[in-house]
């Protein structure tokens, strides 16, 4: 895909999809792109992302999440290969995310 190395997460076919996607230093032109759908992504290496009129860089450990409707591209922040986890739903499908329960506390 594009230079990407995609590799499925998940082996059935319909519903949320799982992804590990390696992004190639070479990628840092933006070339933003939408259709239907709605994206999570957890990043293991930074990343840029150009969603809309935003245009971030995210770190090791930072997630967001998007309605694919809106043009966004993601690639290379800073000339290194980029790695996340992604999650793709259809439309209107969002993630839900479960609170830390509070700690057990000794008595």
């Amino acid at each position: 895909m594009n230079g990407r190395t995609v590799v499925p997460l998940t082996p059935q076919p319909g519903g949320v999809q799982a992804w590990k996607i390696l992004i190639p230093a070479s990628q840092t032109m933006p070339e933003p792109r939408n259709h239907d759908g709605y994206e999570w992504l957890y990043v293991l290496s930074g990343m840029r992302l150009i969603l809309g009129e935003h245009d971030r860089v995210l770190g090791a450990g930072e997630v967001t999440e998007f309605d694919t409707r809106l043009p966004h591209w993601f690639g290379s922040a800073d000339g290194n290969a980029a790695e996340v986890l992604s999650l793709f739903g259809k439309q209107g499908e969002g993630v839900h995310v479960r609170a830390k329960s509070e700690p057990h506390r000794m008595v």
